[in-house]
């Protein structure tokens, strides 16, 4: 029998109406799971439980079964929710003492060797309150004090009697440790609903014997950017009077000596009175009657003898005692009429502009309205388009209106129906539209209103760090601007797409919100599973590709601290080097879309402004780049890719990456043009070592990408099919890319 179970919940959607979803990401999940692995006490068995729609937390624990035999995943039940997937864990249970880690937090180093010295000291309790240490969502923000053990806390074990004001309702049930018998001998689980740790915390106070503290910090806990999902709006906050209730039903029931009967009342009245003070919490139908089944529960519970506490805690005890509703909510001021959404309007562009914005968002949401934009309006492209194309398939009811800047609504296919970003139409359609699709953001003054549906579609895999994690790179920081304004816009996203598993624990922490993440793939990257020879030949005609010969693209990423640059290779050079077969298409970052200053060579054919980066890529037999997120895309074509890493150190230092680019290569690494050129004069490029080298990279990196990621898109955000609903991407085995054009194996 270990000395301690460790259970990790994590659950999805699926649940009741109005469930507060807490769904982890992978990468948090991860890193709880590290934290409790690496601890130098190793005598613990680590149950990660998730229920059935959480399918991302489930693979999740059975890696880390596959190489570790002290993981033990358990599957609950489907649409658990916390409780649930709680009581699974501890019906798997195996260890004398039980911990409960939440799957965004971690464990402190060292906190189970001091757990287990601290036990040697007290002997076997039923409950061991710990410390704990408030982590701030941003490694850059300043962490928050916790809410420290009570001072005065006799030394060893004790009697709850002899402190009864210390209970599970005040200290957090995660870090908390639990006898696993004492839990069996007295039955006691989650309640079901909502606040099941006030239920749990509270039963455990009723029924403990001998309690213990440690002042060593056990969990590290991460403080949500938004919050605690229970204390957002919504008719879940009910569950509070019952989590109450059934808590002093069953005090009452075990004669509690009045200390402790008074302390339990007291503290959860407290919770209770919070709610019922707090006007954003509960929607406005329901705020009477709150109230009114808060009363009869004080009215019921009120334990004999009890005083009413002192202060304006005192008097709200009395108006509710009373009934007093109306008094209550002048006495917090909780008839304060919330601003609308119109009234919170940024500064929009003029003051004729602002007002007709204004007038726009009085007018009820469009539902059959959805607006596009790409690359800040820069024309038809990306994923945007993709998704704009399938929905014209699946869901024509609903009409498309695509964002441009002035400049290239020439460049719109025909039929497609455009506004022009900054006219009159602009705004109002971003004002009426039910659904929004963008691979950028939305500027500032774009209003998110309610009803109204985000979506994210990112426009690349970050192997550069973004979001608030770019803080850390000064350079970078710099022209970010405003990590304020960025998360405002961050904060409209309903759903972000993903097209890996790196992408997923990326957004996460680069833009940490409340939106539902979608690992889908890109729709871009559709093309790539679904174009024949002859779509390849007619894009290469297109783009001017000699018949015959092997086009090697050539994509460099832009560098913020030489943003000058747009290529850092001699072309010329390089195509001396590879000979009379070879051409190179350069696509130079779309940050110098407008450069004249490159290179005229008939061997090199500058593709940099043609629309569609899918388009370069389906035309190109090979692949050249140093840091672009288009080695992400082009993986998928299963090409051959060489890296040309010349800089990959001061990259590093200055951008900021997710990972080391370099030791886990799509194909062979060079650092100097001659060793760039020699890769391929040698054959390296195409040898079995590079194929290895690619299909590693493309099991990693292209994951969710099988064709159909547009459809799975548009059935999810505009369909609004259930995340059930939709089908997972087929296995990469199982995928036919498009068939190059050159067969490059063959000229190695």
């Amino acid at each position: 029998m270990p000395r301690f179970s460790i259970i990790v919940p994590s659950y999805g959607d699926g649940g009741p109406p109005g469930r507060v979803d807490t769904r982890l990401g992978e990468g948090r999940l991860s890193l709880a799971l590290d934290s409790v692995l690496a601890q130098s006490f190793g005598d613990l068995e680590l149950i990660p439980v998730a229920d059935a729609p959480d399918a991302v937390a489930a693979g999740t624990a059975a890696g880390y079964a596959a190489r570790d035999s002290r993981v033990v995943p358990v599957q609950a039940p489907p649409a658990s929710g916390l409780a649930g997937v709680r009581n699974a864990g501890m019906r798997a249970a195996t260890g004398a003492y039980v911990l409960f880690l939440d799957g965004d937090d971690t464990l402190a180093p060292g906190a189970l060797a001091a757990l287990d010295a601290r036990l040697a000291e007290t002997g076997d309790v039923d409950v061991l309150y710990a410390e704990h240490e408030r982590v701030h969502w941003w490694e850059g923000g300043q962490d928050a004090a916790a809410a420290a053990l009570p001072a005065r806390i006799p030394d060893g074990a004790f009697a709850p009697d002899e402190a009864p004001r210390l209970t599970g309702l005040l200290l957090p049930v995660w870090g908390t440790l639990y006898r696993r018998s004492f839990l069996a001998e007295h039955r006691l689980a989650f309640p079901e609903g909502h606040f099941t740790d006030v239920g749990f915390g509270g039963l455990v106070t009723v029924h403990a014997g001998r309690v213990a503290v440690t002042r060593s910090v056990v969990v590290r806990h991460l403080l949500r950017r938004q919050g605690d999902p229970l204390n957002r709006p919504g008719e879940h906050h009910l569950d509070l009077l019952e989590q109450a209730g059934l808590v002093l039903t069953r005090a009452a029931g075990q004669g509690l000596s009045e200390d402790r009967s008074g302390a339990l009342f007291d503290q959860l009245l407290a919770a209770v009175l919070k709610t019922a003070a707090h006007p954003a919490r509960l929607p406005r139908r329901s705020r009477r009657a709150f109230f009114r089944r808060a009363r009869r529960l004080y009215r019921r519970h009120r334990p004999a003898g009890h005083r009413r506490p002192a202060g304006s805690l005192g008097v709200q005890h009395r108006l509710l005692a009373a009934g007093a509703y109306t008094a209550f909510r002048a006495l917090r001021g909780a008839n304060r009429k919330a601003s609308s959404a119109a009234r919170r309007v940024p500064r929009a562009r003029g003051l004729r502009t602002r007002l007709y914005y204004r007038s726009q968002l009085r007018r009820r949401i469009d539902p059959g309205l959805a607006v596009y934009c790409a690359y800040w309006g820069r024309g038809y492209a990306c994923n945007p388009a993709a998704i704009h194309a399938k929905a014209a398939e699946l869901a024509p009811h609903i009409r498309s209106v695509f964002l441009v800047e002035a400049g290239q609504a020439h460049t719109l296919p025909e039929g497609v129906e455009h506004a022009v970003i900054g006219s009159r139409r602009y705004w109002q359609v971003l004002a009426r539209a039910k659904y929004l699709v963008n691979n950028a953001n939305f500027e500032g003054a774009v209003v998110k209103r309610p009803g109204s549906v985000h979506l994210s579609t990112q426009h690349g895999t970050p192997l550069k760090k973004m979001g608030v994690e770019q803080a850390e790179h000064p350079v970078v920081a710099a022209a970010t601007g405003s990590f304020e304004r960025l998360l405002g816009r961050v904060d409209r996203w309903d759903f972000n797409l993903s097209s890996n598993r790196l992408s997923t624990e990326v957004w996460e922490r680069s833009f940490p919100s409340s939106y539902e993440m979608l690992e889908y793939g890109y729709p871009r990257n559709d093309v790539y599973y679904t174009a024949s020879a002859d779509d390849v030949r007619r894009v290469r005609r297109r783009l001017g590709v000699p018949e015959g010969r092997i086009a090697v693209l050539y994509a460099p990423t832009h560098r913020d601290h030489d943003a000058g640059s747009d290529s850092r290779l001699d072309l010329g050079a390089l195509c001396d080097a590879l000979g009379d077969d070879f051409v190179i298409l350069l696509r130079a970052h779309y940050f110098h879309d407008d450069d004249r200053a490159r290179p005229r060579d008939e061997r090199i054919i500058d593709v940099t402004a043609h629309r569609s980066s899918e388009d370069v890529c389906l035309a190109a037999d090979a692949l050249v780049t140093d840091y672009s997120s288009i080695v992400f895309d082009y993986a998928n074509l299963d090409r051959p890719v060489v890296v040309y890493a010349d800089d990959w150190d001061v990259y590093r230092e200055t951008r900021g990456v997710t990972f080391d680019f370099p030791d886990s290569p799509p194909g062979p690494v060079a650092r100097t043009p001659r060793e760039l050129a020699e890769v391929f004069r040698s054959g390296r490029w195409t040898s079995a070592e590079a194929a290895e080298l690619r299909a590693r990279f493309r099991a990693r990196f292209c994951e969710f990408d099988d064709g159909r990621a547009a459809e799975r898109v548009v059935r999810r955000v505009l369909l609004g099919e259930p995340a059930e609903h939709i089908e997972p991407a087929v296995p990469l085995a199982r995928r036919t890319p498009a068939p190059a054009a050159a067969p490059t194996s063959s000229r190695s």
